[in-house]
């Protein structure tokens, strides 16, 4: 008996130990960081517009100058408990003022702070493990050209067991990669740039794609619809499938990203208006290469 108590508390601790090393947070490697370029500013605007930075760190309903103010403070009210969107404005103290291109970078593709702590995927890493590194340098530059905004946000207010933040190594073990979603057998160039911008940067299945029970995107209803992460409505179908967009042409789309009118000149509302904002910043020729990738995916039957 004693013996067999002994064997239990040994698998008890193996088990911990494996559990300890399985979710520890990983940074970059050295030669991650040294493949970093410097970065440019001016670029990288073209990077904080298609990732939607303001659309959810700048005050709701911010408009103007207010909307490059990325001091945080909105809370996401999800299933899973209410997260608090941080501060990332330049403020040394209270933003990411004192971060370098690294720090993003580990933080974009690793989902772990500075610090060495999980980040929840409510920030979209699962995207934007795709964004390559000229644009996360680039990013990080234009990041830091922004107005510094005093002010530390909260902690999130998570339910249990989701308040256990190493338990994210485990998710991120399971779900994070930066394989494509969606592949292609002869890709033109405006179909490549447009799949990069999509599931990378623009990061729009993180709205647009079911998830399943442990909140991962389930790629194979890409992009077909899912309830909104806030739990009022639903965000539609964008797929070329039933239910979805594919009545409408490559201009339609793209027309749609630029001016926010539909096809039927209705106008985009709810939080797509701001994620429209957005993209009307953007060149043309981006919103027409995510109008190529998105008449080109599969269709799905819009999901419910």
């Amino acid at each position: 008996m004693r013996r067999a108590f002994g064997w239990l508390v040994l698998a008890a601790l193996a088990g911990l130990a494996a559990f300890y090393l399985a979710t520890l947070p990983s940074g970059l490697t050295p030669g991650e960081i040294a493949a970093l370029p410097a970065g440019d500013a001016a670029r990288g605007e073209r990077v904080f517009w298609i990732g939607g930075c303001a659309s959810c760190h700048a005050a709701p309903g911010a408009k103007g100058e207010d909307r490059l103010r990325l001091g945080g403070g909105r809370v996401l009210a999800t299933e899973f408990g209410d997260f608090v969107v941080p501060n990332i404005s330049s403020d040394e103290i209270d933003g990411i003022g004192g971060w370098t291109a690294a720090d993003l970078a580990t933080a974009m593709w690793r989902g772990v702070s500075p610090e060495g702590r999980h980040y929840y995927p409510a920030f979209p890493y699962a995207s934007y493990i795709r964004v390559t590194p000229g644009d996360v340098a680039d990013l990080s530059a234009f990041l830091h050209t922004l107005p510094a905004v005093p002010g530390a946000q909260p902690e999130s207010r998570l339910r249990f067991p989701f308040n256990i933040r190493r338990g994210i190594g485990l998710w991120k073990l399971a779900f994070l990669n930066a394989a494509p979603m969606v592949e292609f057998a002869a890709p033109d160039p405006a179909m490549t740039r447009g799949q990069y911008l999509v599931e990378g940067p623009g990061h729009c299945g993180e709205c647009h794609t079911p998830r399943n029970l442990a909140g991962a995107m389930d790629s194979t209803r890409w992009l077909s619809g899912a309830p909104a992460a806030e739990g009022t409505g639903r965000v539609p179908n964008i797929t070329p499938g039933d239910g979805g967009i594919g009545d409408w042409s490559l201009a339609d789309i793209a027309y749609y990203f630029e001016s926010g009118f539909t096809p039927e000149f209705d106008s985009v509302g709810g939080a797509m208006a701001e994620v429209q904002g957005n993209l009307s910043m953007l060149p043309a020729t981006d919103r027409n290469d995510i109008a190529t990738y998105l008449k080109a995916i599969p269709g799905h039957p819009t999901s419910r």
